[in-house]
């Protein structure tokens, strides 16, 4: 630092405020900072500066998965808010393990992270209570963290659920199949919460067979569609509860020659080309959201551990707007 200030003419808090991007310096004198920067390929020594202010300057991410499209702009997002904080963003995927989330948050606190934004696979979290206590910032998104009062940052998947069985209903439908995600996930709660509200409204009965929670591979949700699709009395639309269940759920229908009406929980790509009816989620808004909560913490404030919600929308393409077969409401 010191040639560089002696090549810009300057003095060293000069430069380490160019460096550390802090203000009280003019445009001039940061070009003429940033021209001895280039000139003598100087390089912060960031291991220096964490022992100096006791912070890492990096935050985790924990995911579900990083191959779900969902998880693209969420994770996006939160770079994006922590580039413009100075900091680096480090992230990892639990593969919905409880145990594995575990063992890859402890291992981000040891080394050191300032803060986490956690997409929860377990429903129980008090392993995180000595690193919060110890000032690791946290906040949870998506799904709310379990046994602790923290952050959280979700979607209204319980109203967006409620308002996608209700637009099936509203175009004739009676008998509508649920498919979701594991029930412990509190998303498929929520939004088995929302289809029920939704033909409770209604004043329609719900015959239990109606319903299938479980695993989100192919292998499963398939035999599903096929099942509530066949029989006596088949459903006469789907509602499907995350967008891994909507892709199987449209190559079966395009298998049968008859329409069956769709509504789906998160966008898929080519969804619009589609046609196919979808609640959609803002993930890049929740991973923002959660990151900007995450560096308040960051920068002192203590209020209390809040709950955001943010809105779902209902975006009709068709798929949802197929009307019952003949014969069969």
């Amino acid at each position: 630092m010191k040639d560089v200030a002696a090549r810009a003419g300057v003095g060293l808090k000069t430069v380490s405020r160019v460096v550390n991007g802090e203000p009280g310096v003019t445009p001039d004198t940061e070009r003429k900072v940033q021209e001895a920067i280039d000139a003598l390929g100087f390089r912060r020594n960031d291991s220096a500066r964490v022992l100096r202010k006791g912070r890492t300057s990096s935050v985790g991410l924990v995911l579900e998965d990083l191959a779900d499209p969902f998880y693209g702009p969420l994770s996006r997002a939160v770079e994006e808010v922590a580039r413009a904080h100075g900091a680096l963003l480090i992230n990892g995927s639990s593969a919905e393990d409880p145990d594995r989330e575990q063992e890859l948050v402890l291992a981000l606190c040891a080394r050191r992270v300032d803060g986490l934004i956690v997409i929860p696979a377990g429903d129980d979290h008090r392993y995180l209570e000595p690193e919060i206590k110890a000032g690791i910032a946290t906040v949870f998104v998506d799904r709310p963290a379990g046994g602790i009062s923290a952050d959280v940052v979700l979607s209204d998947s319980f109203g967006g659920a409620r308002d996608g069985v209700a637009h099936l209903i509203a175009h004739g439908h009676r008998r509508i199949g649920f498919i979701g995600d594991q029930p412990r996930i509190h998303t498929a709660q929520e939004r088995l919460r929302g289809y029920r509200t939704a033909m409770e409204d209604a004043g329609l009965p719900v015959d239990e067979r109606w319903i299938s929670l479980g695993s989100t591979e192919p292998g499963r949700v398939g035999p599903v569609v096929e099942k509530l699709l066949t029989g006596p009395e088949p459903v006469t639309a789907l509602f499907a509860g995350n967008n891994r269940v909507t892709v199987t759920a449209v190559r079966m229908l395009a298998r049968r020659e008859t329409p069956v009406a769709l509504v789906g929980f998160d966008d898929i790509e080519l969804a619009d080309l589609l046609g196919i009816t979808v609640i959609a989620q803002d993930a890049a808004a929740l991973g923002r959201t959660a990151a900007e909560r995450l560096f308040r913490r960051l920068d002192g404030v203590a209020d209390e551990p809040a709950r955001v919600e943010l809105a779902t929308r209902l975006l009709t393409r068709g798929s949802g707007e197929v009307p019952p077969a003949p014969g069969t409401r």
